[in-house]
């Protein structure tokens, strides 16, 4: 199911016009990428798209799902552009989060210093009634120097001064969040997606999952491994983000367990070969090596990625 929505100050949008948005409905299992709606590749990060982007859409694509019927939702919040601590999503869900004069606050975390209350009166009930399962393979707590900050802030574009910013301002965050809900949200998993959990183990009744585990047991990955010879897998970046858990290299990792050999092509690779060979990974390459500059790849994705497949498969 799709919809364009609007999109919000910071949301990522190049236009500020309509994102539209793709998500899935099985029965009444709602599946949503956030990324969809609030990822990063909608942009071009810098300091300034870092203080200000949001998880507003995010919330919109929640309540269609709501609005279809859903009774389970599983939010995959991989390659998000915002570090608003799920602020944006709830806001749009009907959270009210004010300043000092009782005003809203502007959306994007940077904004989140100003707030000194959250009025939760209007948040759509029918969110107690849902299943909600946040999808995360990261396990860094909110805040601190394992925070959401300090890891993923810098791909998103945060300089130096931003990253204070948006650190003091989580930190607001999750005081406000104890003061309204009496839930401490600095906890491991709460720092994925810019801190996107937080917010809703505050005022929900949302789960914190393996996102791999959660993933594969939903498309039936394991049935699927029986019917191959070969995996193929890679993304943006194999890195050592890719060792928290991330999605291609579990699934390698699970194709090595059952004896099936791996080839990974990815935008870049700055694993070395024998980490990839620990994930049974028997070849790999990467898009950066075959062009002259980033922006071939991505602009060109698609013959890239079929020249680099057929390179790994022949080197494999």
């Amino acid at each position: 199911m799709q919809g364009p929505r609007p999109a919000p100050p910071g949301s990522g949008d190049r236009s500020g016009g309509e994102i539209t948005a793709v998500w899935a409905l099985s029965g009444d299992t709602a599946l949503i990428e956030t990324a969809r709606a609030s990822g990063l590749t909608l942009l071009d990060p810098t300091p300034e798209t870092a203080l200000a982007a949001t998880s507003y859409g995010s919330g919109q694509l929640i309540t269609e799902a709501l609005d279809a019927g859903a009774r389970t939702i599983i939010l995959g919040i991989g390659g998000s552009a915002m570090t608003d601590g799920g602020s944006g999503a709830l806001t749009a869900l009907g959270l009210k989060i004010l300043d000092d004069a009782g005003a809203p606050v502007p959306p994007g975390g940077a904004a989140l210093a100003q707030a000194v209350s959250l009025d939760a009166a209007g948040l759509d009930p029918r969110l107690a009634g849902v299943d909600l399962k946040i999808a995360a393979d990261v396990t860094s707590p909110l805040l601190g120097p394992e925070g959401t900050v300090a890891v993923f802030s810098g791909q998103k574009g945060a300089d130096s001064p931003a990253q204070a910013v948006l650190e003091d301002a989580l930190g607001n965050w999750a005081k406000l969040l104890k003061s309204a809900t009496g839930v401490d949200v600095d906890i491991p998993g709460a720092g994925a997606a810019g801190g996107f959990p937080s917010g809703f183990l505050a005022f929900t009744g949302a789960s914190l999952n393996p996102g791999f585990e959660l993933l594969s047991a939903f498309t039936g990955l394991d049935l699927a491994l029986t019917r191959c010879d070969l995996v193929l897998t890679g993304e943006g970046s194999l890195d050592e983000q890719s060792r928290y858990g991330k999605a291609p290299l579990e699934v390698a990792a699970r194709a090595r367990d059952a004896g099936i050999p791996v080839v990974a092509v990815a935008g870049r690779i700055t694993l070395t070969p024998d980490q990839l060979q620990e994930y049974g990974i028997v070849a790999a390459v990467s898009l950066l090596d075959m062009v002259q500059q980033p922006q071939d790849a991505m602009e060109q994705a698609a013959k890239y990625l079929a020249r680099a497949t057929r390179q790994a498969l022949e080197g494999a």
